[in-house]
């Protein structure tokens, strides 16, 4: 499973999550709320990066690209990195 996860995946997790969430055991049950949440934090990820591009974008065009655009992406990988470790983390 080498493909990345893209919209039409991400809502049939979504659906999958849904219905393992109605479930009336216990277990398939928080296994579905599980799968949201895991979602919830893709999407908040997600906007994370968009937020972090578009503020990269608005400070490159007003200090101009003097090779700092390396610099910042390396910072937000490194950011995005460790925020999924800590989530990860809380197992």
């Amino acid at each position: 499973m080498s493909d990345r996860l893209d919209e039409s995946k991400i809502e049939q997790l979504r659906a999958w999550g849904t219905g393992l969430a109605a479930n009336d055991g216990a277990d398939v049950r928080a296994t579905g709320k599980a799968i949201l949440m895991l979602i919830e934090e893709i999407e908040r990820l997600h906007i994370d990066l968009w937020n972090a591009r578009s503020t990269h974008e608005e400070s490159a065009a007003e200090v101009g690209n003097d090779g700092s655009e390396v610099a910042d992406g390396a910072l937000i990988e490194r950011t995005l990195r460790d925020r999924l470790r800590r989530v990860r983390g809380r197992k």
